[in-house]
């Protein structure tokens, strides 16, 4: 997979004051907040300025900023603390050396095993899928299975998620040469607070005029299968496929999923993270004392310790943070709280 375009921005946020010199020899007695991290903005050929406008992001100028990648733990993307004890500590130095104070009880994994991001679809995605594990083994990929949230979305915005109607490989491979591969593939109108899971094995594309909140397993391979028969507009050339490792990836049995049906506050429970999102009319605890949550404002304004927290912002609440009560400063507020289950 190619490197991504990668811009680092200071986070435009809450900050505190911070001990710059200090040594962090005892983490848990110096975390007095909620962590909140760096944007890394990530430019995109279908990518835009709805970040800046909607978000007020700091992007960096006549740029198509396709992603916003909000809390990472990759070798290519680090995310980095802005304020506090923890400044300039970056999310795999918390993981790899503090993971009993900040993240309690969790999964044992070399990296922080989600990827949150923000994506800006001015244009449509490439149709695409990503590998399940044991096929991603095989290829010498990672697996992922996605979330995403509808933030909001233009009039007829849209999603293609699945098949119309079971595919078998011979015709998907038919359609593709044909160029009729897009009419088989099964779409959904969407609007702002809808969602969707995406386990991996599932071809799928993002229409034109989405802003979506992303929280995916820690993984960033992607194999393409059509892009619209588009070109880069620089270069003038093509972006790659990855046509045969797509039909190995692909389940051509899954055929008109539909978006996540709520339960209550719940969205998506699994093994891998848990979601739910608050409509926040008082104070409420982030989770219980000694498990960590991911927090990200969606409207109005919420506040943790001693910070206030915008639309579009993002902070992770640590396992043993004793001030872990979440505020809201407008009658509006709601947010995603992110969990892994324990």
């Amino acid at each position: 997979m190619p490197a991504p375009n990668i811009f680092g921005v200071q986070r435009n946020g809450p900050t505190k004051s911070a001990n710059l010199k200090s040594a962090i020899r005892n983490p848990k007695s110096e975390i007095d907040g909620p962590l909140a991290f760096e944007p890394i903005f990530i430019e995109r050929i279908w990518g835009g300025r709805r970040l800046q406008f909607e978000f007020h992001k700091k992007l960096p100028a006549q740029k198509r900023i396709g992603e916003s990648w909000e809390i990472v733990d990759r070798p290519e993307a680090q995310s980095v603390v802005v304020a506090g004890p923890l400044r300039g500590k970056t999310l795999h130095d918390l993981w790899t050396n503090h993971r009993q104070e900040i993240f309690g009880q969790v999964v044992d994994t070399q990296n922080f095993p989600l990827l949150v991001k923000i994506l800006d679809a001015r244009e449509k995605l490439s149709v695409q899928v990503h590998p399940p594990e044991n096929i991603a083994r095989r290829l010498g990929g990672e697996p992922k299975s996605e979330f995403w949230y509808v933030v909001s979305a233009d009039s007829g915005a849209e999603v293609f998620i699945g098949f119309r109607e079971p595919m078998a490989r011979e015709k998907f491979e038919e359609q593709l040469r044909q160029g009729n591969l897009i009419d088989q593939i099964h779409k959904l109108g969407v609007q702002a607070g809808d969602a969707v899971f995406l386990p991996a094995g599932r071809v799928h594309a993002i229409g034109e005029g989405n802003l979506l909140i992303e929280i995916q397993q820690n993984s960033d391979t992607t194999y393409r299968v059509f892009d619209w028969n588009r070109t880069d507009p620089v270069t003038g050339t093509k972006r790659d496929l990855h046509i045969e490792k797509a039909i190995q990836s692909i389940n051509f049995e899954d055929v008109r999923p539909k978006l996540i049906e709520s339960k209550g506050e719940l969205l998506i429970s699994n093994h891998l993270f848990e979601i739910q999102k608050w409509n926040l009319d008082g104070k409420r605890e982030a989770a219980p004392l000694g498990q960590f949550a991911i927090v990200c404002c969606l409207t109005g304004s919420v506040g943790c310790g001693n910070d206030k927290f915008a639309p579009g912002e993002f902070f992770l609440v640590p396992a043993h943070l004793m001030d872990r009560q979440l505020k809201p400063f407008e009658s509006n507020t709601s947010l995603l709280r992110v969990t892994i289950p324990q």
